[in-house]
Parts: structure tokens; sequence; C-alpha cells
């Protein structure tokens, strides 16, 4: 699959998961969550610590997701991706889009063992749903 093909299997999902969005909306985590609501798509965040972002009731865990949501957006540190992809491989995910900075080779590769649509290359979600600050 090209990236163009991997990324479409990616956006096809009914619902996103954003893992590590935070509330601070200079981060990627807050912005990545916007991009997807700016989009008209539905966004769920991942934070254990808040009980809603940007207006959207989050959930604690990737466990937690409802199973509509086939595609996560990981904007964690890469020691953290590597601790949840095995979350996301029992929850059943099918596409997980690293964005710069998540990327974990070990993660990376445990996708590809496992056949999920994993997205790594340093493409960026903000970029090619063309986000833009309000």
């Amino acid at each position: 699959m090209t990236i163009q093909d991997q990324i479409k299997q990616f956006l096809a999902s009914p619902a996103f998961g954003v893992v590590g969005a935070s509330t601070n909306r200079q981060k990627y985590g807050n912005k990545v969550l916007r991009c997807y609501l700016q989009n008209g798509r539905k966004a769920i965040p991942v934070n254990p610590n808040e009980p809603e972002i940007e207006g959207v009731a989050c959930v604690a865990t990737i466990s937690d997701l409802p199973s509509e949501v086939e595609s996560i957006s990981m904007v964690t540190p890469p020691a953290v991706t590597l601790q949840l992809v095995p979350l996301a491989v029992a929850k059943g995910i099918k596409n997980i889009w690293m964005q710069p900075g998540a990327e974990h080779p070990d993660a990376v590769a445990l996708c590809r063992e496992q056949g999920i649509n994993v997205i790594a290359d340093g493409s960026c979600a903000l970029v090619v749903l063309g986000y833009h600050e309000h």
C-alpha cells in the first residue's frame, strides 16, 4: 500500500481516538482533536486526567473507546506509544497514525506484526486534513 492508500484507509473510520489529547490549545494533542472536529469527523479524546476536552467527553484509556473507533492518532512520547500499542491491538484497532515525534520503532514493528495499518513516516494529520487555527 502507498502512504496515500494507508491514509485513505485510516480516514475511512466512522470515528477516531486521539491518544494524548490535551486541554492546552498550543499542544498537538489538542490541535489533532480540533482538526478532526473542524473536518466534521467524530473524535474521542483519550486522557485519563480530564473529563472533557474541547467540549467532547474523554475516555481514560484506549480500552474505553467505543467500537466504532477503528483509527487512533497517537500524540504521545515514543515510550508511551510503545506502552499503548498493545492496548490498541487488544481493542482491535485497525489503523494507528503516530504523529511526528510519537513514533517508536518497536511500536511500529508490533503494528506491522499484528496487521495494523500504521502511519509513522512523518506524515502529519494536521497537514493532510488541512488544520487551521480559529
